[in-house]
């Protein structure tokens, strides 16, 4: 039994070394009045006058950001829920996580995207194979300098891989926030933006809780170039997002990301001859 206990305390213990409250990492960035605090639970509530924002209060470089998250229940077409992180300015790189609702009854669809020096266009999407407005589920971004990894319930949905020796820019260089937002996008989010926001159904609640980020601060009067450094193993320091384990997929890792996207990928940009007449370069290059 004292076996058993010790195991149920040591979960206790890393539940709460892990996750920070909100106002710890996050501050409201827009719409205060649509933020709702129930304890350690917050929620994000879009109405026909506005949706709601929030953002880290540092910058990282390298490492992994996870939220919980319950996305709205009952009929959400029209919305858009995000969770994503990015650099600041016109050549910004951004990691995306887009959440889009539906019609009551249809599978919600997470849609996620990469914009490096300022160029998006890399879509993906797919079907999530649960009820995400039932249960909190995680969301999480994991960023070193060989891979970008998108993970649903630590299931990887999406690698982007470091190909800089073939002369692909890969997103290194810039400290990035972190973000989350609930907004109206019903001219695209639901069917293409046939589907349109039913404004009966608000206020539409995404609610959050559980914020995880274990990554390497920035602090603001740094410059990129020595954050880029301080952000990096070297022979004093040796940080766990560059250690071999996480340089690439684990064997698991990738027979779930081949499961993932045979069952449940409706969108790939790759594969988007209409919109693209020559394979984007990285795309060539990705063998997953």
């Amino acid at each position: 039994m004292s076996g058993l206990l010790c195991f149920l305390l040591c979960l206790v213990m890393v539940g709460l070394a892990n996750s920070a409250k909100f106002d710890e990492l996050f501050h409201p960035a827009w719409a205060l009045d649509h933020f709702i605090y129930e304890g350690d639970v917050v929620k994000l509530k879009l109405d026909r006058y506005s949706g709601a924002g929030f953002a880290s209060k540092s910058k990282y470089m390298f490492g992994k950001a996870t939220i919980l998250l319950k996305l709205v229940e009952g009929d959400s077409a029209g919305t858009v829920a995000a969770f994503y992180m990015s650099s600041d300015g016109p050549y910004h790189n951004e990691f995306d996580f887009e959440f889009l609702g539906n019609t009551t009854g249809e599978p919600y669809s997470v849609q996620t995207n990469l914009y490096i020096n300022g160029i998006g266009n890399r879509e993906q999407r797919l079907n999530l194979w649960f009820d995400p407005t039932k249960d909190f589920h995680s969301y999480s971004i994991f960023w070193n300098q060989r891979q970008v990894v998108f993970s649903v319930d630590e299931t990887p949905i999406r690698v982007h891989t470091n190909m800089e020796h073939r002369g692909i820019p890969f997103p290194k260089g810039q400290a990035m926030g972190v973000y989350s937002s609930i907004w109206n996008a019903d001219d695209w989010a639901t069917q293409g933006g046939r589907v349109k926001t039913d404004w009966s159904h608000a206020p539409f609640i995404a609610t959050y809780k559980s914020f995880e980020i274990n990554a390497c601060e920035c602090p603001a009067t740094v410059a990129e170039v020595d954050n880029a450094k301080r952000c990096s193993s070297g022979e004093n320091k040796k940080y766990w997002w560059d250690e071999p384990t996480v340089s690439e997929l684990s064997l698991h890792q990738s027979h779930q990301l081949m499961w993932v996207r045979a069952k449940h990928m409706v969108y790939d940009y790759c594969s988007d001859t209409a919109r693209f007449s020559v394979m984007p370069a990285e795309c060539v290059h990705h063998h997953h």
